[in-house]
C-alpha cells in the first residue's frame, strides 16, 4: 500500500510539469533526479501530516487543486520615458487559500511585490 502511495505521489508531482518520461544519460543526473523526487515526496508527506495534525483531513491532490488558483503574475507596462516597468506580484488569496496557509503556518503573501525597470 505504501508503494502505491509513493507512486501516486510521484505521478501527482510530475504530471502537471509534464516531466514523464525523463531519460538521463549521465549517472549523476539520474541520482540528482531521484534525490529531488524523494525530497519532494518528503515535502508532500510533511504537508499532509501538518494538515492532519491541525485536524484537516485532505490529500495533496486536493490541496494542489485548491491552491492552483492563487497565481503569481507579472504586469508589464510602458512608461512615458520609453522604458517598461515590470510588476511581479501574487493574486489576492481567496478564503480557502488563507485557510490552507494558516494550517501550514506559512504567510499568505507568497511573494512580495517586485518592481523592475527595463529599456523598451
Amino acid at each position: 500500500m505504501l508503494l502505491t502511495r509513493v507512486e501516486a505521489a510521484f505521478r501527482a508531482m510530475k504530471s502537471p510539469l509534464m516531466e514523464r518520461p525523463i531519460f538521463h544519460h549521465l549517472e549523476h543526473r539520474v541520482q540528482t533526479h531521484i534525490f529531488l523526487c524523494v525530497l519532494a515526496y518528503h515535502l508532500l508527506v510533511a504537508i499532509e501530516k501538518r494538515c492532519l495534525d491541525q485536524g484537516v483531513h485532505t490529500s495533496w491532490a486536493t490541496l494542489r487543486e485548491q491552491l492552483s488558483t492563487h497565481q503569481v503574475v507579472t504586469v508589464v507596462l510602458p512608461a512615458a520615458n520609453g522604458q517598461t516597468v515590470r510588476l511581479r506580484t501574487s493574486s489576492t488569496p481567496e478564503t480557502i487559500h488563507h485557510e490552507i496557509y494558516r494550517t501550514l503556518r506559512i504567510p499568505s503573501e507568497v511573494i512580495k511585490p517586485v518592481r523592475t525597470w527595463a529599456p523598451a
